[in-house]
Order: C-alpha cells, then sequence, then structure tokens
C-alpha cells in the first residue's frame, strides 16, 4: 500500500474512532489491515473512503468527542496618562483591547469568570516610584508585584507576574493597590490579561 495513503487512512481511521461503539467495531479490520500494510494490501472503493471521511467528520457530540473550548479572555490596558492609587483600591484597566466572554467589567476593574476552569493570568505594571500590587481571587490574595523604591523616583520600572488559577464560575479577579500614592504609568504600557486554557 501507499505509505501516504496508510498514513492518510490511519488518521482518519483514528479520528473514526471517536465515533459510536458499533461503527468502531466495523472499522476494526480496515485497521488492522492499514498497521500492518507490509502484510496485506488493502482495496477500498470511493464508497468505503467516503464513509472513513464521514466518520472523522461527525463525531460531535458522540462517545469520546471532546467539545471546543470556550472563547474566554480579556487584554485590558491602562489608557489615561497614568494612574495614582490609594491603598485597597482596585485598579481599573480602561483600555479594552479584547473582551472575549465579556468577563472583564471595565468600570469596577474586576474580571468576573464565566466559566469555570483554569486560567492563566498576566498582570503588568510600569511604575516609577515604590509600587505593591496584588492579584485577588475573590478576597484572597494570590500574586504579588513590587518595585522597590530604593531607585530614583524618576527611573521607571517595568514590572509582571503571571499565574495560573482554577477558577469556579462566578469567582472574581482583580488587581488591587496593596500600598498609597501609588504610580502606574499609562498610555498601554500597564496592563491585566486573562484568558480561559481548559
Amino acid at each position: 500500500m501507499n505509505v501516504m495513503l496508510g498514513i492518510f487512512l490511519c488518521c482518519l481511521l483514528s479520528n473514526a474512532a471517536k465515533a459510536s461503539v458499533r461503527q468502531q467495531t466495523k472499522l476494526e479490520s480496515l485497521k488492522s489491515l492499514i498497521i500492518n500494510n507490509a502484510k496485506a494490501t488493502v482495496t477500498l472503493d470511493s464508497s468505503d473512503l467516503k464513509q472513513l471521511l464521514k466518520l472523522s467528520k461527525s463525531t460531535s457530540g458522540r462517545i469520546g468527542a471532546t467539545s471546543p473550548k470556550p472563547g474566554v479572555g480579556f487584554s485590558v490596558n491602562v489608557k489615561a496618562t497614568h494612574l495614582t492609587l490609594g491603598k485597597g483600591q482596585t485598579v481599573v484597566y480602561d483600555g479594552i483591547m479584547t473582551n472575549e466572554g465579556n468577563g472583564y467589567d471595565d468600570r469596577t476593574g474586576v474580571f468576573t469568570c464565566p466559566v469555570a476552569g483554569t486560567y492563566m493570568f498576566v498582570v503588568d505594571a510600569l511604575c516609577r516610584q515604590a509600587t505593591w500590587l496584588a492579584l485577588k481571587l475573590n478576597t484572597t490574595t494570590v500574586a504579588l508585584l513590587h518595585r522597590d523604591g530604593l531607585y530614583s523616583k524618576n527611573t521607571l520600572v517595568q514590572i509582571s507576574r503571571t499565574v495560573l488559577l482554577k477558577l469556579t464560575k462566578g469567582d472574581h479577579v482583580k488587581v488591587v493597590s496593596e500600598g498609597d500614592k501609588v504610580f502606574m504609568n499609562g498610555y498601554g504600557y500597564s496592563g491585566f490579561t486573562g484568558t480561559f486554557l481548559y
């Protein structure tokens, strides 16, 4: 058998293996012939090939089929020239680049989880003086960002943190200032991103 045809049929049969048990049984003989193609020749007519193609494309909603990932993710930044934050103040990122699933609220700065799962969050800030920021899951601090105040107040420093969090529907994630008079540079240099992984 042509090697390329064998590879193609193995791929089709792999996808078709997600089909119902009855259809799997029907295809097992073809599968064994393809795997042992050095010892046998497989002849497929056009109706056999059409059936394999149909089975490989129609596994959705059947046993073993996987559901598509939900479209949930956001990427936002500070549009203004800068923010000066008080202790305990939530950072409101007003520049929305994307907000799939509408989980991020640009009025409050809070992401509300619309679909349970594991998410990745990235927080970054361009800071001028001593800065303390916290990533909070509901009321619990799950990550901290800090910029030391030993540098000159005119020196800008970019700080960043990436975390993975397992969320349930309705959980809230936000960035909060842990210090007083925290300066964050704007113009898109400071941002907050979150995306559904699985």
